[in-house]
């Protein structure tokens, strides 16, 4: 069975269905994402990373993630995999997520932030999420991210975050469809996605390596979901 049906069988009485969108001669799913070119047309990673950087520091006074949402996600990584040692939270900006997880968890906790901003917040380490870190690999309980929409390619992205947890380690992903919608799509804002498309992509993604184990609804914030992917080998 293709997986569109599976996932149609899986969804059914959300309202939502996967089915292809036509526009012109052409066909997609709700997806998109920006495309950072030179004038010769090769990628240029330099205007991501100044956009984000930029960016970072214009939102450096806000907080995207909530307490109660963070001391929920607590108690679930608890619950599904007992006591863990070591998590990541990547994008965190202020650090605030790492903070309230360290509080919950009581255990080592980093996050990332691609901006020199960094220095300034608790147990934030700089460092392009897209990027491999061989110190990290196969060693997180959890990773955790409100901040997929900012990579310029999510599926590189997500594989380098599954590569830094153990063997059944949970990946939640935090999505809003207010914000992280194909619609949002910018330069700041590269990735948007429908989250049922996401769930798609990750059984696309994941291959044999992992998998969609849930998908939750956020205790505070009207659709905000949480994708629970865990690591199968």
């Amino acid at each position: 069975m293709k997986i569109r049906h599976i996932l149609n069988r899986l969804i059914a009485g959300s309202g939502y269905q996967i089915a292809k969108k036509t526009a012109g001669s052409g066909s997609y799913y709700d997806y998109a994402l920006h495309v950072y070119k030179n004038k010769d047309g090769a990628f240029d990673y330099a205007r991501y990373r100044e956009i984000q950087q930029e960016g970072n520091l214009q939102k450096i006074q806000q907080t995207w993630a909530t307490e109660e949402n963070i001391q929920f996600l607590a108690d679930y990584i608890r619950a599904e995999i007992g006591t863990p040692t070591f998590g990541i939270c990547h994008g965190t900006r202020r650090g605030e997520e790492q903070a309230w997880f360290r509080k919950c968890l009581s255990c080592e906790i980093i996050g990332t932030e691609i901006s020199d901003t960094a220095k300034d917040f608790p147990h934030t380490v700089q460092w392009d999420f897209h990027e491999e870190n061989p110190e990290w690999s196969n060693r997180a309980d959890f990773v955790y991210s409100n901040s997929l929409d900012h990579s310029y390619d999510p599926e590189t992205c997500l594989n380098t975050w599954i590569n830094s947890l153990k063997i059944d380690g949970l990946c939640i992903l935090e999505h809003d469809h207010h914000y992280h919608s194909a619609n949002t799509q910018n330069e700041l804002d590269p990735f948007g996605v429908d989250i049922v498309v996401m769930a798609y992509l990750i059984a696309v993604w994941g291959k044999d390596r992992f998998f969609l184990k849930e998908l939750i609804d956020a205790p505070q914030g009207n659709m905000r979901r949480f994708l629970i992917i865990q690591r199968r080998k």
